[in-house]
């Protein structure tokens, strides 16, 4: 696995990664791989799992590095999201639009391998935004909705930026797309 992301990471390019090239990566014979993955989706799904473990170890630590508060905390975790996904774009990318989209009939990973995606730091996202609105820092009525409102605004920003550097972004563009998004009621 640790082959197929250095691949990731030097190409940019989900298709750089096969069986065969994994193997040479590691100086093995391609037959060897097996052992270890059935199929091309299976390095990938490994490779996914990974990053966004990776993410969500970001978030844990933006959280816990953030101020101690409700407000702080949940800004901080959406400016983890958005460094990592600029840390490391071919990762990203891969993670929530590459061409990396198996067919659960069609290989070893499943349908419910592609649904547990992301979980963990969904859950972060819509625990923190959950701490704003009892704080009463957040006016969410639906924080289930609102938290993938909120996601699907960090992604936009992110990829954004990924496709359009030389666009003048604001520089307070992150901190007013998160303050809106959140429904944050003081500042």
């Amino acid at each position: 696995m640790t082959a197929a992301v250095a691949l990731l990471d030097e190409t940019g390019d989900e298709s750089a990664i096969t069986l065969r090239s994994v193997a040479r990566r590691v100086g093995i014979a391609a037959p060897s791989i097996y052992r270890h993955f059935s199929d091309q989706p299976a390095i990938m799904l490994a490779v996914v799992r990974n990053a966004f473990a990776e993410l969500d170890e970001r978030l844990r630590a933006a959280v816990e590095a953030a101020d101690d508060t409700p407000r702080a905390r949940l800004t901080a975790l959406c400016e983890g999201y958005l460094e990592f996904a600029e840390a490391h774009p071919g990762r990203y990318r891969t993670m929530f639009g590459g061409f990396w989209m198996p067919d659960p009939g069609a290989s070893s990973v499943t349908a419910e391998d592609l649904g547990a995606l992301g979980d963990a730091s969904l859950r972060r996202l819509g625990d923190a935004l959950q701490e704003c609105v009892t704080a009463g820092v957040a006016a969410s009525t639906d924080v289930a909705a609102d938290v993938v409102v909120l996601w699907l605004g960090l992604h936009g920003l992110a990829h954004q930026r990924a496709v359009a550097p030389s666009f003048p972004w604001p520089p307070d563009i992150a901190d007013r797309l998160i303050a809106t998004l959140a429904h944050f009621t003081e500042e």
